[in-house]
Order: structure tokens, then sequence, then C-alpha cells
């Protein structure tokens, strides 16, 4: 295994927490001061911010870690990228039935992706301890054992399978969504149960004054919503990325470089939808593709530039199959 890339070059973790600090200051503090609906020339201009911020951050990584920690941060950029983005079709579900202002989305997605950047930040430093210590060679030799041909990750093998399941069962058609009670979501019963909750929006306030009395509104239940769908999303996607790399740098770096791209990903998605019919299918071999990676991996390892024209190819070809098939629906 190669040594993190943060303890030969421990610098790197400042400039990121550098980047990242001043352009959520900048984003809430100067652009997104007062909420406004979000335009589609404001979101694309984000859009390719954030993306050029993740590859100027990956270019960097080539030159003092070299190719293969380079091919590990795109590709599990862009498989965050690509799984973020069936995840935003929730978002747009969840916004619509709690009929949020569409000036008010911004702040929700914001505040969402800083609880985000903590819950990922303790997926994949635990996960990468605990993938470690679950090395079947490891295991048995500790118990005096003689290891065997092949050295299988327990909790790896394990993600594979699951992941391989995931990727089927997202290929088989669903029922539209559209009468989901998200009132009952763990999340908004979570606040329900410790907050009174008013009927009525306040602006964009998460808490109101009533009565004499501080109550939450619902534009702080469909925070909790949001960030609880996120967390299950997490699932899917931390095991994902650990098919790419066991450096928790590269895979946290990443991984927050496309999230924090989400929002304004989002706004573009939210008038665009009917563009994207086709890539769930695309998602759907990606992951199973991922999931054999993991599986196959103590016996044939797949080089992390294979991986990235794979899923990258995968990718292009879905969103190309949704721009031939897509059809403008009628308002």
């Amino acid at each position: 295994m190669d040594h993190p890339i943060y303890l030969e070059h421990p610098w790197l973790i400042a400039l990121f927490g550098v980047v990242i600090i001043v352009m959520l200051l900048l984003d809430l503090g100067v652009f997104n001061k007062n909420s406004h609906e979000i335009t589609n020339k404001e979101a694309l201009s984000w859009s390719v911010v954030w993306i050029g911020l993740a590859m100027g951050f990956s270019a960097i990584i080539y030159n003092i870690a070299g190719p293969t920690k380079f091919y590990e941060f795109q590709s599990a950029y862009w498989i965050e990228k690509a799984l973020s983005v069936d995840n935003l079709f929730v978002f747009i579900m969840v916004f619509k039935f709690f009929d949020v202002a569409n000036k008010n989305k911004h702040k929700i997605l914001f505040w969402g992706i800083i609880g985000a950047l903590f819950l990922r930040a303790i997926f994949i430093f635990s996960g990468a301890y605990l993938i470690k210590l679950t090395y079947l060679n490891t295991i048995l030799e500790n118990f005096g054992i003689e290891g065997l041909k092949y050295n299988i990750n327990i909790i790896m093998t394990l993600f594979g399978v699951f992941l391989i399941y995931a990727g089927i069962k997202s290929w088989m058609p669903e029922l539209e969504d559209d009468s989901a009670d998200y009132n009952q979501t763990k999340g908004a019963q979570l606040v329900r149960k410790f907050f009174k909750v008013t009927d009525e929006y306040d602006g964009d306030k998460f808490f109101t004054i009533k009565n004499g009395k501080r109550l939450a509104t619902p534009l702080f239940v469909v925070l909790a919503v949001i960030e609880f769908t996120d967390l299950l999303f997490a699932v899917d996607s931390i095991p994902a990325i650990f098919a790419i790399s066991d450096d928790p740098f590269i895979l946290y770096t990443s991984n927050i470089f496309a999230i924090l791209g989400l929002r304004a990903l989002f706004f573009l998605l939210d008038n665009f939808l009917y563009l994207f019919s086709m890539l769930k299918y695309g998602l759907a071999i990606i992951l199973t593709f991922i999931g054999i990676k993991m599986v196959i991996a103590p016996v044939y390892h797949i080089d992390s530039i294979f991986s990235l024209i794979i899923i990258g190819g995968i990718l292009v070809g879905s969103v190309l199959l949704s721009l031939i098939v897509a059809r403008k629906p009628s308002r």
C-alpha cells in the first residue's frame, strides 16, 4: 500500500483547507449574501469554477505525486460527481414536496453541504482505518495461521458485493416517487421530536419567534431531510471510491470538490432534468463495475488509468444517449 500523500506533502492539507474556506466565505458572504433565485447563467458559472478548482488541485497532485495519484483523484472525483446527480434528483423531489421557494434553495444546499463536509471526513478516514485492519491474511497471522495465496480484504469484498447488488437494483425500473411523504423520513421526524415546528415559512429563516416562542420553520425540516438523504447516499458513494484508492486524503479531497459543486449543478438539473433520462443506467453500470473491481481485486488489479477511462466512457455515453432520446416535457 502506498503512503498517504499528505504524509509526504503536509502543506497540501493547508492548501486544500484555505481554498475550501475562502470559496465558502465568498459564496455565502459575498455572492449569495442575500437569498435570491439562482439563474442558469450563475449556476453554470459556479459549476465551471468548482470543476476548474478540482482540475487545478489534481494538476498539483500530478506534479508532486505522479500520474497514479492523479488518476485516482480524477476517478474518485467523477464517480462522486456522477453518483451525486442521482442524489440531486431526490433533492428536487424534496423541494417540490415542501414547496420551497426558489430563492431559498441555495441556503439549504449550502448548509447541507457544510454538514456533508464533516460526515464525509468521518466516513472516509474511519473507513480507511478499518480497511487496513481487515485484510484476511493479517487476521490469520495474528492467530498464528499461515496466510492465503490471495490477500482478501473482508470489508472491501462486502462493499463490492453490496455495490454489485446496488447496481443491478438501480437498473430495475422504478415507479415515480411523486407521492412520497418526506414528512415521514427520519430527518423530518427527528426535527419534530426535538422542536416545535410552525406550519408557515418565515423567509429564509430556520427558526422564528411566534407568540413569544422560538419555533423551527419548515425550512429547517427540509434541511434535516436533505442531510439525512445525503447520509443514506453516502452508503453507496463512499464504498465506491474505496475501490479507487486507499489514500484517505485523495478520497476526501476529491469527494469534497465534487459535492461542493453540487449546488450549482442542482439548479442546472432542476431546469434541464429531461436531458439526463439515461444517466441512471450509466450509474447502474458504474456501480456494478466498481463492485466487480473490488471483489476481484485480490486476484486481478485494474489500474487506475483503465478505471478512469471506463468510468468516463460510461458517463459520456449515457449523457450522449440522454441527449439523443431527450424530449422536452410540456409545462
